[in-house]
């Protein structure tokens, strides 16, 4: 149903009483806290850099401000928007759907999916996801031109804006179609020990970002990983300390914020140490405030210290803190008593996915949504039914279950937000730019330096790296992927294959017969050397199948020489504990695979060190350095 648009009539006078006790809301709900880093020493400073030029917003109707004459004082456009809205309208600018980034054409049924929740609803936001940059750019600039108020645009950005604006690869010819730039996972941050890195991920996030149109990247990961059966956050982590990810956290976020766009950290309290996806089902964290306030909480106050303007919610329970197994996103205990009133957050909360099976499973849409703001939401984030949670949640205001008071501070927010960014008075972005601000030389360089100092060597038995690198050694790649990422191998093998010419190269993944690996070992007894190389999405799962631990296990019993490099999981070395070389590349991005085939081939010392614990034999800080080597024959 659509929400009509209605005009309230009200003399001057009621104006300014109106705007002044509006004016009283905003400021208390928006002060900034205060940037007081306690980590100052370990930051490096940096300079604002300039933003990527805008073209002017939507028609003129859509950014009449109020005129200073009709009220004697003068006033903010987002106290003029709020003011004039309807419930509903208050309402909906706490949504945000998630919408692909793909080309949606006039007319389609993408297109008239979209302009309906805009144009009916009113939604405040979108989560855009999936999409080359100047797909993104062209999309996002036609929903702003839809839109009645300026949207406010977010999108998971965890490792730079090639995180969901990668470009893909086309299906039927296997061409890599280009992107903005992609770094290598958190953890690999981590690695590097060196928060200037953090620092200029930030920045670059920051600047492509705002180049396609997202005003709110959805990162940094500010949980501690700790437990190595996480099967969701892992490598998304700086690591298990929560002082050094705190000390990155607050780079990230800072590179980010100096930059033009807002920092949101999450998973608010610490999806760290939980051994369930959230997707899937939902987490428990068993442990007491304590332990909260000593490693999950450190992350996150650090951030909120230093200027953090929004944080995302946790869907796991944590019953020492409100006595209930319900999600955090849903307890006031956690959003509004821990969060605002003890770590003094006084930013924007969005809620994480609410379609995800921890929230979606527990509630309606609709109810889920009510309890999210009465537990201290801000943003509603990809409920499973827009129009049925902004339903839900006016209804809730109307029978009095939520004051609308409580709806004004979370609007308020919102409008100021968008108003100090310039969007009501150019929304739109540069199509043209995009090329000359996102994925340029510059940002894939200090991406292939992260990669390249990340690589660690946790494992080199017999000193067998750096590889002598022999053109016509017997050379055999084998690749375990469990997901289906078409790069897995692709610039890992390639890069091995300049040096080695009879790189023989094979795949298996979960589904493969044992009968494969048999084979496999065969092959193996025959040649110089077999490099593993495994690739992991954690899709709720973290374990290798057996055969694939049984051949790695038989590689070493054999006296085979052979090294496993983990493009995925560190913690995987706890299941073949006798291999031979064990390198951790931390992810699977190209300058990933460029550095783990460079690192075992010498062309660079490896230099990092690992930023978790891998029981039983590894700890925080393990690594084997190793030097450079020149042009040698041999091996």
């Amino acid at each position: 149903m659509r929400i009509q648009k209605t005009s309230v009539i009200i003399s001057n006078n009621q104006v300014v009483i109106n705007l002044w006790i509006l004016a009283i809301l905003v400021s208390s709900c928006y002060r900034q806290a205060p940037i007081q880093d306690p980590l100052e020493e370990v930051i490096p400073e940096r300079s604002n850099t300039e933003l990527p030029v805008t073209v002017p917003a939507g028609p003129p109707e859509k950014q009449k401000m109020l005129d200073v004459e009709e009220t004697g004082y003068p006033v903010s456009w987002a106290m003029m928007v709020l003011s004039k809205m309807t419930l509903e309208e208050k309402v909906a600018q706490l949504i945000m759907p998630w919408v692909l980034g793909d080309f949606s054409p006039e007319g389609s049924t993408d297109h008239d999916r979209l302009e309906t929740m805009i144009d009916s609803f009113g939604i405040g936001g979108v989560i855009v996801s999936v999409g080359s940059p100047s797909e993104v750019a062209v999309k996002l600039n036609d929903l702003q031109n839809h839109s009645e108020y300026p949207l406010l645009v977010g999108a998971d950005l965890e490792t730079g804006a090639g995180f969901r604006f990668g470009g893909g690869v086309d299906g039927p010819t296997n061409i890599v179609l280009g992107g903005a730039t992609m770094f290598p996972s958190l953890m690999a941050f981590g690695a590097t020990g060196d928060p200037e890195l953090a620092y200029e991920l930030g920045r670059i996030t920051g600047l492509e970002a705002k180049a396609v149109g997202v005003h709110v990247p959805f990162a940094p990961v500010l949980d501690v990983n700790n437990n190595p059966e996480n099967p969701i956050i892992s490598i998304r982590s700086f690591g298990e300390d929560p002082t050094e990810v705190a000390k990155m956290g607050v780079s990230f976020v800072r590179g980010i914020q100096d930059n033009g766009s807002i920092a949101t950290g999450k998973h608010f309290p610490g999806h760290g140490d939980t051994e369930i996806d959230s997707h899937i089902a939902l987490p428990v964290f068993e442990h007491d405030n304590q332990r909260l306030e000593g490693i999950e909480l450190v992350p996150f106050q650090a951030a909120i210290d230093a200027g953090m303007r929004a944080i995302m919610t946790a869907h796991i329970a944590v019953p020492g803190l409100s006595n209930n197994r319900l999600p955090a996103t849903l307890t006031e205990e956690v959003l509004t008593d821990l969060l605002r009133a003890e770590l003094g957050f006084e930013g924007i909360v969005f809620t994480d996915a609410m379609d995800m099976a921890a929230v979606d499973r527990a509630f309606p849409s609709g109810e889920a949504s009510v309890r999210a703001i009465l537990a201290g939401a801000d943003v509603i984030l990809m409920p499973r039914d827009v129009g049925e949670a902004i339903g839900a949640i006016a209804d809730a205001v109307r029978s009095n279950r939520i004051e609308e008071e409580r709806i004004e501070r979370s609007v308020s927010k919102l409008l100021r937000l968008k108003e100090e960014m310039g969007l009501h008075e150019q929304r739109l972005v540069d199509v043209n730019k995009v090329p000359s601000l996102v994925g340029i030389p510059s940002h894939i360089e200090e991406a292939q330096e992260v990669a390249d100092r990340s690589m660690t060597l946790i494992r080199n038995g017999g000193n067998l790296l750096p590889l002598l690198g022999t053109r016509t050694a017997r050379v055999m790649s084998v690749s375990y992927q469990n997901g289906n990422n078409s790069i897995s191998g692709r610039y890992f093998d390639g890069r091995l294959r300049e040096t080695y010419l009879r790189l023989n190269r094979t795949s298996v993944n979960r589904a493969s017969h044992p009968a494969v690996y048999d084979r496999l070992l065969g092959q193996a007894e025959r040649t110089n050397l077999v490099v593993v190389s495994i690739y992991s999405n954690f899709a709720g799962q973290v374990e290798l199948p057996e055969e694939t631990v049984d051949f790695i296990k038989e590689l070493s019993a054999r006296n085979i020489s052979h090294i496993v490099v983990s493009f995925g999981s560190p913690y995987l070395i706890s299941e073949f504990p006798e291999v031979q070389g064990y390198l951790l590349a931390w992810s699977s991005s190209e300058v990933s695979q460029k550095a783990a085939a460079d690192a075992l081939l010498g062309k660079f010392a490896i230099t990092g060190k690992a930023p978790i614990s891998m029981d039983p034999h590894f700890e925080i800080g393990d690594g084997i350095q190793v030097g450079a080597k020149g042009e040698t024959d041999g091996r």
